[in-house]
């Protein structure tokens, strides 16, 4: 099994990157977070999934540990496939992510090409133990600091990318707990930007 890979990026493809350790390329599939961090002639450091199936044997790549459990722990749940679970990882930050579930927040999910409501649902109900045992920090959830959906999807229907608005929203103070005034604040924030 290949779990970790030091090597130079010798090509980058659509949803992959080759690279080169000791005289041997690998193909490593990959989120377009992590392909767009690799530069060609870089060293870099992969921490990898290795699938074997039938018909293939592919390698993930992953920059931290942390995006690759979460990889992993998507992959247990029937119906998701390396391509949902990378869509899931492009998203927000591993995290983010991680915090949705174990709030039930299964509308974050949705955003995901190929995921529907029912799968999303399905997703945090059979993640949201196995997540908190993996010792995901509740010191945010507790805080209050995390934006709820309603207010990501208010302000990406005025244009702003999923992450910006995110971004936007944990910075508000958390004692307001209005979702308008949320929102208000987090277009201020932007607008400082």
């Amino acid at each position: 099994m290949i779990s970790f890979l030091r090597g130079r990026v010798i090509h980058k493809g659509l949803n992959y990157a080759l690279v080169e350790t000791n005289n041997i390329g690998y193909q490593i599939f990959g989120g377009e977070n992590f392909l767009n961090d690799l530069k060609i002639g870089q060293e870099t450091e992969i921490f990898t999934h290795h699938q074997v199936r039938e018909e293939a044997s592919d390698l993930y790549g992953f920059k931290n540990l942390a995006d690759l459990e979460l990889f992993e722990l998507l992959l247990t749940v029937s119906g998701i496939g390396p391509k949902s679970a990378l869509g899931v990882l492009a998203i927000a930050s591993s995290d983010d992510i991680k915090e949705a579930i174990i709030r039930g927040d299964a509308n974050l999910l949705t955003k995901v090409s190929g995921i529907g409501k029912k799968t999303a649902e399905r997703l945090v109900l059979e993640l949201k133990n196995k997540v908190i045992r993996s010792g995901a920090s509740t010191a945010a959830l507790n805080s209050g600091t995390l934006a709820g959906s309603d207010e990501i999807d208010a302000l990406m229907s005025l244009g702003y990318s999923l992450i910006e608005a995110r971004a936007a929203l944990n910075l508000v103070d958390p004692s307001i707990l209005d979702s308008g005034e949320r929102v208000k604040e987090a277009l201020k924030k932007m607008a400082r930007k």
